[in-house]
């Protein structure tokens, strides 16, 4: 385990005692201050894992055979086209005029 994940369990675990100690031992926390944060997480974590029928992913409701999922691949699958050209480059004249003198020696 990485230093940083056993650093952040230790925290949380150091935290867990610190309530429970304030709660139960010392009495210093009173019930009210901890009824509405606890409230809060319980609906965040109930929404989390129970969202709301317009923020699911809908499913479809029969499952296709491999048959229907090979052919809807198949479409999926752009066919290959044959994108190479005939002639690889073109040279094109220029507008400004050529002179013999511009022209290297050696070829």
């Amino acid at each position: 385990m990485k230093k940083q994940g056993i650093m952040f369990w230790i925290i949380v675990l150091l935290v867990g005692v610190g309530i429970i100690d304030s709660l139960f031992v010392s009495h210093r926390i009173p019930w009210s201050s901890i009824i509405v944060p606890v409230a809060v997480i319980g609906i965040v974590f109930l929404l989390y894992k129970f969202p709301p029928r317009k923020y699911r992913k809908a499913q479809p409701k029969i499952k296709p055979s491999a048959r229907t999922m090979a052919k809807v691949a198949a479409e999926r699958k752009p066919a290959r086209s044959d994108k190479r050209k005939a002639y690889p480059f073109q040279v094109i004249e220029g507008q400004k005029g050529k002179s013999d003198d511009d022209l290297p020696k050696y070829h």
